[in-house]
């Protein structure tokens, strides 16, 4: 089974749990079977699932538990650090270091993803404001420097390959040298794959490696092969000092769970996941927020890194607006625009509370993605009057021939232009009212400065305009508390999630 439905597996296990009127050794045993079928359906080794059902067992005594005590949280408490210790390989990941250059040397079998996932990681860096870079010393596989080259150029990344020199030592040790003295900070060196593990393969990348000396050695593996993960991590950790672990394919393979907890056997730590064709799906791995968004607990620090990617507390004017209550159709372009550059749907929604990672299906995301592109076409056909005006739609209320031209502009109907229209109205009373709170911002950083005792008023707000049945996944009013404190805390602290 894929992730999303090992979640769904371990979750419906869990929120039994929850229902039972009486919390005995019972009911605990039929909540484990089902956990520990359904860990091993997502090819866990045997071994390590009777570990975790062992461990679950020795750390709640049913019978012992005093008085008063809330059985249920404990039980709960207890299957998440063990499905924690489970893809935990206890290992502190390598990071690189600002203001030098860091070599990044890639290595795994052939078809892994290999080449995509070094545009990934590369784009990644370059989105946090380090200078990369990519090198193709690949040429045993023909077509593997135009892929790299395609896909470097789509994402603006600077490269270097060669059509015409054949050592891949050469060109790995001339790429390095030449994006060092340019003062690159990220330089990621892609090298030659095979079908399986020759020895021709071993003795390129320990050349390649004492030639550019890298930083980082990452072994990039494909998440379908499942337990055979461990043997294959094993033997590439035993040639070449493999450092970390990047594991793709995850989104639509039954064998994730079984990979992810392979590689920690191995205490080879995982530092990014694969989760789709695109160069945004593409996750750092957080073993606690991982499986925090594998139960729809959410990763409240994920979505901070994300908001703050924007930059939004350096747009001073907006901030302003914001506490003056003030919010025009332009205001919600440029949010539509911060949107679009968080990433895909899904990545997002898996990490609000209540919400599993595949809360859209592929197809209602694109429906999703294509339906606020043309929210966003029908503003373009806005003069800039009508964007900047504090009333917004009023001014189209009073001018009806304001709707038609705009309609006629975009391509849309007059009812959708409407729809934008009530759309917008939502949020600029939701804006006047959080301008209303006395207070509610500190300063001009948005992350860190909400003001505690105005957050009950802003959640109310929230629950208001949120679809009754999403206000109830994400554990209704209360559950927008939580969220709400949660992301205040995440950033004061600059990070963390309190379990």
């Amino acid at each position: 089974m894929v992730l999303a439905d090992l979640g769904r597996r371990i979750t419906s296990a869990l929120r039994n749990l929850s229902t039972a009127t009486v919390i005995n050794q019972e009911v605990l045993d039929s909540m484990l079977k089902e956990i520990c079928a359904a860990l091993l359906e997502s090819d866990i080794n045997v071994r390590l699932v009777k570990q975790l059902r062992e461990n679950v067992k020795a750390a709640i005594d049913i019978d012992e538990m005093a008085v008063g005590l809330n059985r249920r949280k404990v039980v709960q408490s207890a299957v998440f650090k063990e499905l924690v210790k489970l893809v935990d390989p206890g290992v502190r990941a390598w990071q690189p270091s600002k203001g030098r250059s860091n070599v990044i040397m890639f290595v795994g079998l052939q078809g892994s993803g290999k080449t995509t996932t070094c545009t990934k990681l590369a784009y990644y860096y370059m989105k946090k404001g380090w200078k990369t870079a990519l090198v193709c010393a690949d040429t045993f596989r023909a077509g593997a420097f135009d892929q790299l080259k395609q896909n470097a150029t789509k994402a603006r990344i600077p490269f270097y390959g060669s059509y015409t020199e054949v050592d891949p030592v050469v060109i790995a040790a001339d790429g390095v040298s030449k994006f060092k003295a340019e003062h690159f900070e990220i330089i990621i060196v892609d090298t030659s794959g095979r079908h399986k593990q020759e020895d021709s393969l071993f003795e390129e990348m320990l050349e390649v490696s004492n030639a550019v000396s890298p930083d980082n050695v990452i072994f990039v593996m494909d998440a379908s092969i499942g337990q055979a993960c461990e043997l294959q991590a094993r033997a590439f950790k035993e040639k070449v000092d493999v450092a970390s672990v990047i594991i793709t394919k995850l989104d639509g393979h039954a064998k994730g769970g079984g990979a992810l907890s392979a590689v920690a056997a191995t205490r080879s730590p995982v530092i990014f996941i694969g989760t789709g064709e695109h160069i945004d799906d593409f996750e750092p791995f957080r073993v606690k927020p991982f499986i925090q968004k594998l139960l729809g607990l959410g990763d409240i620090e994920g979505l901070i890194d994300k908001v703050n990617e924007l930059k939004l507390d350096e747009n001073h004017e907006l901030i302003e607006k914001l506490k003056h209550g003030e919010f025009t159709l332009r205001d919600m372009y440029e949010q539509f625009q911060n949107i679009m550059k968080m990433g895909p749907f899904n990545q997002i929604m898996g990490m609000i509370p209540g919400f599993s990672a595949d809360f859209m299906s592929k197809g209602n995301e694109q429906e999703s993605m294509a339906r606020l592109k043309r929210l966003m076409t029908m503003m373009d056909s806005m003069t800039d009057e009508e964007l900047d005006d504090r009333e917004g739609a009023k001014l189209f209320a009073r001018q009806q021939t304001r709707i038609t031209r705009v309609a006629r502009g975009s391509g849309c109907s007059t009812f959708e232009v409407h729809e934008l229209l009530n759309q917008y109205t939502k949020f600029a009373a939701m804006v006047k009212k959080m301008g209303g709170m006395k207070g509610l911002f500190k300063g001009n950083d948005l992350a860190r400065n909400v003001n505690p005792a105005q957050m009950n008023k802003l959640s109310a707000e929230m629950a208001k305009m949120i679809d009754p049945r999403v206000l109830q996944q994400m554990g209704g009013f209360s559950g927008i508390q939580n969220m709400m404190r949660q992301m205040n805390a995440s950033g004061k602290r600059g990070g963390g999630f309190p379990m």
